[in-house]
């Protein structure tokens, strides 16, 4: 049986390429666009991407933090 298009390696690595491509032409975009910063720091180059992949790292640390404190030992459920 064929495996799912999503599990193929061939489609994964197309699928990278073009996020990669996506997020550099945005990212490139900001090249022709006049931005008007707010708060200064907004201003620089690519702090939109930056922003986006801090703030995903702090939610994935703080998801594993979050499961550290909520973890149940092993036998919880053979009372």
């Amino acid at each position: 049986m064929k495996p799912h298009w999503l599990r193929r390696p061939e489609t994964i690595r197309k699928l990278w390429i073009v996020f990669v491509a996506v997020l550099a032409g945005t990212v490139a975009a900001e090249i022709a666009i006049k931005r008007h910063a707010i708060f200064g720091v907004d201003g620089i180059f690519g702090f939109n991407a930056w922003y986006g992949f801090a703030a995903c790292v702090a939610m994935v640390i703080f998801a594993k933090l979050l499961g550290y404190v909520l973890k149940r030992s092993d036998t919880y459920y053979d009372r």
